[in-house]
């Protein structure tokens, strides 16, 4: 039985330990945060003995097979390198893996150095249904893709990483060859998860098809009354037909007919995070078997955003991959003030 810790004791840390409910290659042995109240309530509420409020001792003491990072966005460089001077075997860190140009340059060339395995916290790819109609996709059944549309009703940061991780595994992970976008509003910049309040762009594949992505006010609806983080939504068109998929809905058209049906997204959420914990396991002990959502296809999604942000910027198409010179959310402030 692998050992997993946690690093971060707040809300979203709970999804984290509740799927262990459904993991069967780990235990999570020991919890760490800086704020003693958080850590003794999140302990307490889930029977962990194990407390540190240093991350040093921790991964000194417990020596995990596997981190969960559970942090705010600002911090990935520091603790990403944290745990790869550790030697932690492999790392589950929360999106979005980085926030600029330079702490991607940064977590690029520590993934290059690094024994750690390092995997980037995108559950939604291990959901039961959205892995039913991957496999409808892989096999052909609405024909070959020509469009990818995924969008999200909250910023480029809050869920794009999210809708793009989906993109781009639809599309079997084959390279985006060029961004042309757009971006709009400040308010979000100043944020955690600092992005433009709007955006949209059109990504072109090395395959000739095309994605397109919008996040913001933007962004379709699913329905009235839904919170703005429900909202998120893939779209993949073939040559033979489509599948959509959403938190609480999907449906499939193929020559066969058209099927629809509502699902539950806590439950799938739930289920997803077990699988994409399990996954990480089992990159520990095959390294034949490397992780869907490791941090080099991550990195390869975010180079989109930072092409992206230059497209806005510069007013013409980006071509991918793209090397950032420095960084642009400050450079957005002074365009997007109002």
């Amino acid at each position: 039985m692998y050992k997993a810790a946690i690093l971060g004791c707040r809300g979203r840390s709970k999804g984290h330990i509740r799927a262990y409910e459904h993991v069967t290659k780990g235990k999570v042995v020991a919890i760490c945060d800086l704020v003693e109240d958080l850590l003794n309530s999140f302990g307490d509420e889930f029977g962990i003995d194990r407390r540190y409020t240093d991350i040093h001792e921790m991964l000194d003491k417990e020596k995990p097979d596997l981190l969960h990072i559970v942090t705010r966005p600002a911090l990935r460089v520091e603790l990403l390198t944290i745990a790869a001077e550790h030697e932690v075997p492999a790392v589950i860190v929360e999106k979005p893996i980085a926030i600029d140009g330079e702490d991607y340059l940064a977590i690029c060339e520590l993934n290059e150095r690094s024994s750690t395995k390092f995997i980037v916290n995108h559950q939604l790819h291990f959901h039961p249904k959205r892995l039913e109609l991957q496999r409808d996709v892989d096999e052909g059944k609405i024909g070959e893709i020509r469009l990818l549309e995924v969008s999200a009703r909250l910023n480029l940061l809050g869920q794009g990483t999210h809708i793009l991780e989906l993109m781009f595994s639809f599309n079997g992970h084959v390279p985006a060859t060029s961004v042309f976008g757009q971006v709009s509003g400040d308010k979000g910049l100043y944020t955690t998860h600092p992005a433009p309040d709007m955006a949209e762009a059109v990504i072109t594949f090395e395959n000739g098809t095309r994605g397109v992505i919008l996040c913001g006010k933007n962004a379709p609806s699913v329905g009235e009354g839904v919170a703005e983080h429900m909202h998120k939504r893939i779209s993949v068109y073939g040559t033979r037909g489509f599948i959509q998929w959403q938190m609480n809905f999907w449906e499939r058209s193929t020559p066969k007919g058209y099927e629809c049906g509502e699902k539950s997204y806590g439950a799938e959420d739930l289920l997803g995070q077990a699988g994409l914990t399990e996954a990480a396991f089992e990159w520990i002990e095959d390294e034949s078997r490397p992780h869907p959502t490791r941090l080099e296809l991550a990195l390869q999604q975010f180079n989109v955003i930072l092409g992206l942000y230059a497209s806005a910027l510069d007013r013409k198409p980006i071509e991918l991959p793209y090397k950032p010179d420095g960084n642009f959310l400050e450079r957005l402030r002074e365009r997007l003030k109002t």
